[in-house]
């Protein structure tokens, strides 16, 4: 052990620090991929971690949960029978509910005194005020009232009788919160004897699965029976597709910088071969040295990922604060940023492993060179050639991944679609392993073009075959992600628009929520439709309904569809469907849903109602941009019915033909409650586009970051080559070679890379762009055409600009070296 300590101090960290620009150069852009998986992680975690911590705050030490199918919870008298079922020890009711949005959004927590019950923080930051004052509410510390004040909650006036502090009351909603008497609470939400869960205790010693059929029997479908955690499982569910994707998007950064590490491993082989050599004729072994060289791997890695945690950590809390209205709306718990602790564990093993394996493909040099062979000169063309039979091999995986990819991008109407884009990025990126010698010679002939310094900066290339190859693959890699990547997102958010273009032909909406959410929660008051109806101008008012509804582990859409609505879940359904739906005779599925619970035409659908389990015909499968969770469609009447949510959470209004829509617009506006809101369809429209941009935006901001990220590779990678070919460019300044052309070879050579590299990153871009499109018809489930745009290639030479960028320090660089010292160098 020490000597191997001794052993890495003298060889690997003394050249370690004498060549620290070359560890700098990987340790950054380690730490900038680091940062970028922490900050991708930390959204996804947040998401999940801000509704599991709602949940443990409030249900505490509950066994199991009594939850509402949808947001309009069940009847009361539920919570006797709960009660009384064998095994229960407590059985304490709850009402929550949203109020406000953005900043002052904040959940309102109605209990009775069998909450003290409850270990949980809701006891810790509200005992001795619950249930005392029947017309007083615990505020939380972020509410922003003062005990004694009157606050306006709903269409209530109530009074402040505390207000909450503590790390218990920072854990609920993050302090967005006010807790009043379950009464009181049921006047403020203006739903009488209705609860939204029923949190249980089972009795010391009972079993708990008996516990839970004796609760499921007595509760008798009118709601759902669940760990108390099942509300972070479906926001889990919800945001998969949107973790995923933004991983893969993030670890595009790791094989940028595992190829700069590859490039910086291969120079220290390179160069230590007379150390290597030393050791391997004093009785070193080749396993040894290589184990020596994975060490420092591994430290480059561990430095360069833990030096990008913080980083990563102010990144995930932007990120947080940019989500679109329509992907927060749809969890019940105000979404705070939380460190992805397990994340950052992920972000640093995964850089870590990235720096290994690069290196390992370097560090396998240290094999092919006998110590008397590796105290003269080998050439590098020699040392670097692949064997034909790993080629071979090569090249078959990749064709393989290949035909699997399309196979999956064209055939497969499921979420397993987004793997289609991975599997054929690594079977392009083995073809192109394969095609190195190829690659390289068209980066030589492309120097070549630039007159005598890119004759020179040839040769250059040649010698180097595999740093030239990954320098290639690096700004191809970045290309064709800024392609895809923008192209993919661009179709889906131009098919998107396309799908959701039909509400511009909707005069006005009302709505209980702002356009840019989905018009679910709040019911409108009961006498607004007949309202609204009655202003001068206006045509006809069609009544809507939305609502999220639990249905196994998801949360899905139930929509209410009425004659004539303008909806957008049976837009592609036949007429005769759209009659048979709104006449109560069975439903629309989304394509999601449909695949998810294995329903096709004529399927009796289970959905579990607060009338209890109901079963109804699915009449069709339809299109649906679900990216968060799918949708049913259902008669209006049978919604009301069913789910106990009678009224409308949306009217539809059209306007007499020739009528001033601005005037009617106005006096719509001016009938209403002011915290009822109304915008025209193509407001609508508008921010529905925003929704889909807005959610486009954090891919493609990662994307550009590792567009920078890539031109601090290519950076790095060619001051190396400067460091390398140190006392070529010295003997060249030393026979009169003037600086500029000093200069010129090596932006030559970049402009070579850049060249083929932007080349090829537009044509694989271009296609994994087709594939990325195709996958997201199965994962968006609405038809998503793919489109080339010129802009792609505008994309590509901005990518590849740079990119390019980082090619003129290395040239100044080079340009400006010490004559005497370059020629003296080794």
């Amino acid at each position: 052990m020490l000597a191997a300590l001794d052993r890495l101090r003298l060889f690997n960290f003394r050249e370690f620090a004498v060549h620290w620009g070359r560890s700098i150069a990987s340790i950054a852009v380690i730490a900038v991929s680091s940062a970028l998986l922490v900050g991708v992680l930390g959204v996804s975690g947040s998401i999940v971690g801000s509704v599991e911590r709602l949940s443990t705050a409030v249900a505490g030490n509950a066994d199991l949960e009594v939850a509402g199918v949808t947001e309009g919870g069940f009847d009361q008298s539920v919570l006797e029978q709960v009660a009384a079922a064998p095994g229960v020890e407590a059985a304490v009711p709850l009402l929550r509910m949203q109020f406000g949005r953005g900043d002052d959004r904040f959940t309102l927590i109605g209990a009775d005194v069998s909450a003290t019950k409850l270990d949980s923080d809701l006891r810790s930051a509200v005992t001795g005020n619950v249930g005392f004052d029947p017309t007083g509410v615990v505020v939380g510390p972020a509410f922003g009232a003062e005990r004694g004040a009157t606050v306006t909650l709903g269409s209530q006036d109530v009074r402040v009788s505390g207000v909450a502090s503590g790390a218990a009351a920072d854990r609920i909603n993050g302090g967005h919160f006010v807790v009043a008497p379950l009464g009181l609470a049921q006047r403020i939400a203006d739903r009488p004897q209705k609860l939204d869960s029923i949190v249980v205790i089972a009795a010391p010693g009972a079993d708990l699965d008996a516990v839970r059929d004796a609760v499921t029997s007595a509760v008798a479908g009118r709601a759902l029976v669940a760990d108390p955690d099942f509300r972070s499982v479906q926001a889990a569910n919800s945001i998969v597709l949107m973790k995923y994707s933004l991983i893969l998007t993030a670890s595009i950064a790791l094989i940028v910088a595992a190829f700069l590490v590859f490039n910086a491993m291969n120079m220290t082989v390179v160069r230590r071969r007379p150390i290597i050599s030393t050791q391997r004729a004093l009785g070193g072994k080749r396993s040894g040295i290589v184990a020596d060289l994975l060490v420092e791997a591994t430290l480059v890695g561990l430095l360069g990922a833990l030096i990008g945690v913080p980083l990563g950590l102010l990144m995930g809390k932007l990120a947080i604060g940019s989500l679109p209205p329509v992907v927060l709306q749809s969890f019940d718990a105000r979404v705070d940023y939380i460190p992805p602790t397990y994340g950052i564990g992920v972000a640093v093993g995964a850089c870590v492993l990235a720096s290994v394996v690069a290196s390992i493909a370097a560090a396998r040099q240290v094999y092919r060179v006998e110590p008397i062979e590796a105290l003269a000169p080998v050439p590098a063309s020699t040392m670097e050639r692949t064997r034909m039979s790993v080629q071979v091999v090569v090249a078959a995986i990749s064709a393989v991944l290949v035909g699997v990819a399309l196979v999956v991008a064209l055939r497969v109407d499921s979420r397993i679609a987004l793997a289609a884009v991975v599997l054929f990025f690594l079977g392009t990126f083995g073809f192109c392993f394969v095609a190195t010698r190829p690659i390289v010679a068209a980066t030589s002939k492309a120097a070549a073009l630039f007159g005598a310094p890119g004759r020179l900066s040839a040769e250059s290339i040649e010698r180097a075959p595999r740093r030239v190859w990954a320098t290639v693959m690096t700004g191809a890699t970045v290309v064709a992600m800024v392609v895809s990547v923008t192209g993919s997102n661009d179709d889906l958010i131009e098919s998107g628009t396309q799908w959701f273009a039909t509400v511009a032909d909707t005069d006005l909406f009302v709505s209980s929520t702002p356009p840019e959410s989905t018009p679910t929660g709040v019911i409108l008051p009961m006498d607004l439709e007949a309202t609204v109806a009655a202003v001068p101008g206006v045509a006809r008012v069609v009544p809507a309904q939305a609502t999220y509804a639990a249905v196994g582990d998801d949360r899905i859409i139930v929509q209410g569809l009425a004659p004539g609505a303008n909806d957008l879940l049976d837009q592609s359904a036949s007429q005769a469907t759209k009659e048979a739906v709104v006449a109560g005779k069975g439903v629309v599925v989304s394509r999601d849903i449909g695949r998810s619970m294995n329903l096709h035409v004529g399927d009796m659908l289970e959905l579990q109602t607060s009338a209890g389990v109901k079963q109804i015909e699915v009449l069709e499968l339809v299109d649906y941009l679900s990216l968060l969770g799918g949708a049913i469609g259902i008669g209006l009447p049978l919604l009301r019915e069913w789910f106990d949510r009678p009224g409308s959470t949306w009217l539809e209004v059209d306007f007499l033909p020739g009528s001033d829509a601005a005037a009617v617009r106005a006096a719509v506006r001016a009938a209403i409650p002011d915290d009822v809101y109304a915008y025209s369809g193509t407001e609508f429209l508008d921010a529905g586009t925003q929704s889909l941009t807005q959610g486009a935006a954090l891919s493609q901001a990662l994307t550009w970051i590792i567009a920078l990220v890539g031109a601090i590779a290519l950076l790095n990678t060619l001051m190396l080559s400067v460091l390398e070919r140190r006392r070529e460019l010295g003997v060249l300044r030393a026979m009169g070679s003037s600086r500029r052309f000093t200069s010129l070879t090596i932006l030559a050579e970049a402009g070579a890379i850049g060249i083929v590299g932007g080349l090829l990153g537009l044509l694989l871009g271009s296609v994994t762009h087709f594939v990325a499109s195709t996958a997201f018809t199965a994962i968006a489930t609405i038809d998503v055409e793919y489109r080339f745009s010129p802009a792609q290639v505008v994309f590509a030479l901005a990518a590849l600009a740079v990119s390019m960028l980082g090619s003129i320090p290395p040239a100044l660089h080079a340009g400006r070296l010490n004559i005497i010292e370059a020629v003296a160098a080794e």
